[in-house]
């Protein structure tokens, strides 16, 4: 390989590995709530067109509330409702309630979640987990939803999951989706300002899938090893 060729290798690796993005979005609140019973869940709206990708494979919430906002205990943190993506756009919480979403979610072998820290007085789990805490219990949590319980009662919390304090909730897309047109419904229980005090981002690859960095590595050492060679034989 003549060194020409070697920096185009090069380059055209270093480009396929940079060239993946994620992006930050930010939500409109629509009108009126929605949700079981009681039902107060605000659902926000994010158009997805505008965000620099052209399309999506992964969601992540990040929980920013550090013990503002919503209760405590086992109900601590973010508590979602319900996410949902589609090609509909809505003004209301009704609306968005009634959509069907499109069938790219994965609820349960599709999320990857880091629970967060409890307010005390601590429960074994978080509302909406498995059984052991890490992972979502989507016959109590029904993320694909908007149908949230808003209560602390037990029995009667129902239809949601919550983050904890700093808690991070990723959902891998089953196939990637255009965002022409495309919007993300996020549902909040008990209307308290929560998806405010959180980040929540897209991007255009998989969440927990390796990174880059070392299949980088591994290209540059062979580059590296095969010019020094060719130096070596031509002595140029």
């Amino acid at each position: 390989m003549n060194r020409g060729k070697q920096i185009f290798a090069f380059f055209t690796l270093f480009f396929c590995l940079s060239s993946t993005q994620a992006a930050p979005i930010s939500f409109t609140k629509l009108s009126g709530v929605a949700g079981g019973s009681p039902a107060s869940t605000a659902i926000y709206m994010a158009d997805l067109s505008g965000i620099g990708l052209s399309n999506i494979l992964s969601v992540t919430i990040n929980d920013d509330s550090r013990g503002l906002g919503g209760a405590t205990g086992q109900f601590s943190g973010f508590d979602l409702d319900a996410i949902i993506l589609s090609n509909t756009l809505c003004t209301t919480a009704s609306c968005a309630a009634g959509l069907t979403g499109l069938s790219v979610f994965d609820y349960i072998n599709g999320v990857l979640f880091s629970p967060g820290v409890q307010r005390a007085p601590l429960n074994s789990k978080l509302f909406g987990t498995n059984s052991s805490g890490n992972g979502v219990d989507n016959t109590v949590a029904t993320l694909g939803a908007f149908d949230g319980n808003a209560t602390v009662a037990i029995p009667g919390a129902a239809g949601f999951l919550s983050m904890g304090d700093l808690g991070k909730l990723s959902f891998n897309l089953t196939s990637a989706l255009s965002t022409a047109g495309l919007y993300l419904y996020i549902g909040e229980v008990g209307d308290n300002g929560e998806v405010a005090s959180s980040a929540i981002e897209v991007s255009d690859r998989p969440v927990g899938v390796s990174e880059p960095a070392p299949l980088m590595l591994f290209a540059l050492a062979g580059l590296l090893l095969a010019w020094t060679r060719n130096l070596n034989k031509t002595g140029r």
